[in-house]
């Protein structure tokens, strides 16, 4: 499930400790290094606004600015198109959307998304370049790690993709962001192993509704307190905090993801 819309010597210990983990690439020379665990967290991806007090880790879209002086998280949708950027994708990449073999598109019937076709070497070389400019942009606007979404589109796809294929298109993306200064996210997922985050170079993770879904622990075996937790219920909330308040980043947001002032507009934190 997913939720969206339209430095020094700390560093390099964070990389080192990265390294010995195995997840990710810790070179010294890129300088990146996961949010820190357990740290007060917003999650912003569907309006920018101005972080509550106490927040020092927010996520926001690519579109968006960067906070300034947190350490911020910047959120593509990396693997499915977005639905106001379907004619755009139709118009000038036709070629990377996944049909099905009747030659109709495939589409995630939730978010009403046409999925991305990185079944071959090639689509995933051009599927990098494309949201490399996105990622480029994001480094250049301060972002200091990258939530790629959709990884499990896979599982949506009819059969016509492969986690095998995900993960080396995740890998494609997470060199080329670690090379521009950027730490990259598992995003939901649960059912990775560690050596598939591995494979796939992630450094940390976001994971939605995982207290909920009783998922929480998939991703602390890989990344230990390196986990972001968003919760939408009251009671996925109340269990998260209970269970990994101390360790984890938790926060309880409205399901829209939306900015003060909506009628709906949640946020809370342990």
């Amino acid at each position: 499930m997913n939720r969206r819309f339209l430095v020094g010597a700390a560093v390099t210990a964070v990389a080192v400790a990265a390294a010995a983990l195995g997840i990710g690439n810790a070179d010294a020379a890129s300088a990146f290094a996961p949010p820190p665990a357990d740290a007060s967290f917003d999650y912003q991806i569907g309006a920018p606004y101005a972080p509550p007090s106490g927040v020092t880790v927010v996520s926001r879209d690519h579109d968006a600015a960067a906070a300034p002086g947190l350490y911020n998280i910047c959120y593509v949708n990396a693997f499915q198109a977005q639905t106001a950027a379907a004619t755009w994708w139709k118009t000038n990449h036709a070629d990377l959307l996944l049909r099905d073999r009747n030659g109709k598109l495939v589409v995630d019937p939730d978010w009403n998304e046409i999925l991305l076709d990185y079944s071959t070497a090639a689509k995933r070389s051009a599927l990098t370049g494309i949201v490399g400019e996105w990622i480029s942009q994001c480094a250049g606007k301060g972002f200091k790690g990258l939530e790629p979404d959709n990884l499990d589109a896979y599982t949506r796809s009819k059969g016509l993709l492969t986690k095998t294929q995900a993960l080396a298109y995740a890998k494609a993306l997470s060199t080329f962001a670690h090379g521009r200064g950027l730490a990259v996210g598992q995003k939901n997922t649960a059912d990775l192993s560690t050596a598939d985050a591995r494979q796939a170079g992630f450094d940390f993770a976001v994971a939605e509704e995982c207290a909920d879904y009783d998922e929480c622990q998939n991703y602390t075996a890989t990344y230990g307190n390196n986990v972001i937790v968003i919760e939408y219920s009251a009671a996925g909330f109340t269990k998260a905090c209970r269970t990994y308040g101390s360790k984890l980043s938790v926060v309880l947001r409205d399901v829209d993801v939306t900015a003060p002032g909506s009628g709906s507009y949640t946020f809370k934190t342990c």
